[in-house]
């Protein structure tokens, strides 16, 4: 990879908040695709703290948390560094669109590879160009297109480093997740990087609610490291750690009725969904398979066969 593609800490003064366009790959007519970035480098040595929104491109409620967190950054006490990416997938972004303009997912192809297709170059470079110079990295998504979702947290509670990390975004829940290495969290644990990845609610939205929520959360995680003089926010409701959590899917195609509501706490056998004919006839009804609380529910009403119902978290409970 050319050292263009790498972000390179050192060309930054310090004291400073430079917003900078960094070239990753060159679309067909030999014109760079850039992705759009805020660096603010402290007076004082300290970590360096990465955060990226938008890797799938219709996941939007972090780039204006990262717009936020710089805006109320006090470069003058700032210790380390901080970096926001604010649009990780630039084609998805302006396409409207979840995946890449190739149409695969980002954030499952990890890491990539140098001499691969145009996704597989595009997430190589953003990974070991980018994100590598991460000490802490925090991963801003939200659910996808006809879904809605609690702001919950994607972190390796047995880490505790990173369960601390994820307790300090303040979520409604946190759940238990081991690192995947196809993932850019999985990539990042993978090279000893802090790393969680933070759900901020729907897609295709500016929330104010979720954002200024995730706002204080980094904020949190800058005070815990010393990077920023402050105290630290606690939660205003006491979050539920699940141990895992799954979508649960229909084996019936028709209009859709999900009959629980997000941050429920549900037992096992209690009705979730039901399935209906276009004539409004009752095809099959499910049940939860477990106890547990609704992390985030479809809403789309017209799925087939395979289509999602709730995203249940297992095992909750609550974190004192």
């Amino acid at each position: 990879m050319s050292q263009s593609y790498y972000l390179n800490l050192d060309n930054f003064e310090v004291g400073t908040l430079t917003k900078y366009w960094l070239p990753i790959v060159n679309d067909g007519i030999g014109e760079p695709i850039r992705i759009p970035m805020m660096v603010a480098k402290g007076k004082e040595p300290g970590p360096v703290v990465g955060l990226t929104a938008a890797l799938h491109g219709n996941e939007l409620n972090g780039i204006p948390v990262i717009q936020k967190v710089f805006q109320q950054l006090d470069l003058d006490t700032l210790k380390g560094t901080v970096v926001g990416v604010l649009t990780a997938n630039v084609p998805g972004v302006l396409l409207g669109q979840r995946r890449f303009n190739d149409d695969v997912d980002l954030n499952w192809i990890a890491p990539g590879k140098p001499d691969g297709n145009l996704g597989q170059i595009y997430m190589h470079r953003i990974l070991y160009g980018v994100v590598k110079r991460f000490d802490t990295f925090i991963d801003l998504h939200t659910v996808s297109f006809g879904r809605a979702s609690s702001h919950y947290i994607f972190a390796d509670m047995t880490d505790p480093e990173t369960a601390t990390l994820a307790q300090l975004q303040n979520p409604a829940i946190i759940v238990h997740s081991k690192p995947n290495l196809i993932t850019l969290r999985g990539q990042a644990a993978h090279h000893g990087i802090k790393t969680i990845t933070a759900e901020l609610k729907d897609p295709y939205l500016f929330q104010d609610d979720v954002i200024e929520e995730a706002t204080v959360g980094i904020k949190n995680v800058l005070v815990h490291l010393k990077m920023q003089p402050g105290t630290i926010r606690p939660p205003v409701e006491p979050i539920v750690l699940c141990e895992k959590s799954s979508w649960l899917f229909t084996d019936e195609g028709g209009l859709h009725t999900i009959h629980v509501n997000i941050g429920d706490f549900i037992k096992k056998g209690d009705l979730i969904a039901e399935v209906k004919s276009i004539f409004n006839e009752s095809i099959k009804t499910y049940h939860s398979p477990n106890d547990g609380i609704v992390v985030a529910i479809n809403t789309n009403p017209v799925g087939q066969a395979g289509s999602r119902t709730i995203h249940l978290g297992f095992g909750p409970t609550i974190m004192k």
